[in-house]
């Protein structure tokens, strides 16, 4: 039970609860994503073996509750979790959770929804939920836990980099002042804007060194957006991982970014970070890696840490805790 999904939504949430989908469809089971928002999709569809049903009312679950198409799980994330939480305990039928954040909304489900299972994103992100548990629930049990990193399939985004600066979603979160700062104290280097999947888009049109293209599917990426990319920019003021930062090294693309604990886990020592109210350091940063004897070193250390990610070992664990819970309701 999921709000938007993709190609038509690209949103780092919704492409790492498809990548976790995709791949139990891919291990023979049958996955079925029910939308919550009339606007996601006008007609049913089928992505990578995940079969997609458009919202037409809140009857919508029905047909899953119960009878010979009852659901074995339940999976949900944001804002659908309250209500699946729900269904889930009325029709006993247990519920996972992905968290993709470490906002207080967020958390407080996994004291009021009981769910079988959370699914963290980052091993960061799974400590302050358990900081946070010991705070507020000390006296009992935490719901199970796994940290499955958002899977990127390095095949799925490699491309030759292209010559761009690139921000990829031009919100004031995601660092779009950041970014045409840049392009003005760099007249002379090309700027790429990627509009995004949610936020309000910043949109400026006196910059002759900025183009900016449309929301891009994330099918299309590698070919739309990282092939016109050296240095992907990471300016953002929260990232629970940064699932854009990964994909842009899969092509070798380093990546500027603000010291985020998620940012800082998914690049790990192949990120070169800078304070995102230092646009000297920023400015500094993105002309070193223009340089012809710095930029093969960052361009080797990003590559070799997309692929030190590889999601196999991890994408394993959550089959067997999702097996775990269909079969005994339970990922023990």
């Amino acid at each position: 039970m999921l709000h938007a999904y993709p190609p038509a939504h690209n949103a780092g949430a919704e492409w790492a609860a498809h990548s976790l989908l995709r791949d139990l469809a891919a291990r023979g089971h049958d996955v079925d994503v029910l939308l919550s928002q009339p606007a996601a999709a006008s007609t049913a569809y089928e992505i990578d073996g995940v079969h997609v049903h458009p919202f037409r009312s809140k009857a919508d679950p029905s047909r899953w509750m119960r009878g010979e198409e009852r659901a074995h799980v339940i999976v949900t994330h944001l804002e659908n979790t309250a209500r699946a939480s729900v269904l889930g305990e009325l029709n006993r039928i247990p519920v996972v959770h992905l968290l993709h954040n470490t906002f207080e909304k967020s958390k407080s489900w996994l004291v009021k929804g009981s769910p079988s299972l959370v699914v963290y994103n980052t091993a960061w992100m799974k400590a302050d939920a358990e900081a946070w548990w010991r705070v507020h629930r000390g006296d009992r049990p935490m719901p199970w836990g796994i940290t499955v990193h958002p899977p990127v399939a390095i095949e799925d985004y490699q491309a030759t980099p292209g010559d761009r600066i690139t921000l990829i979603n031009l919100t004031a979160e995601k660092g779009a002042k950041i970014f045409y700062a840049l392009a003005e104290r760099m007249p002379r280097r090309n700027f790429l804007g990627v509009i995004g999947g949610y936020g309000q888009q910043i949109i400026r049109e006196d910059l002759p060194n900025v183009e900016i293209v449309p929301h891009t599917p994330g099918d299309r990426m590698a070919k739309d957006v990282y092939a016109r990319t050296r240095v992907l920019l990471a300016p953002s003021s929260y990232e629970s991982y940064g699932r854009v930062a990964v994909e842009a090294m899969c092509s070798g693309i380093p990546v500027v970014a603000h010291p985020t604990p998620g940012l800082m886990e998914s690049l790990g020592e192949a990120g070169i970070f800078a304070d995102r109210d230092d646009v000297d350091a920023w400015v500094a940063a993105v002309k070193r890696l223009f340089s012809p004897k710095v930029y093969p070193q960052a361009s080797k250390a990003a590559a070799a840490r997309a692929a030190g990610l590889d999601p196999a070992a991890e994408l394993d664990v959550w089959a067997a805790a999702m097996e775990g819970v269909a079969k005994r309701g339970s990922p023990r």
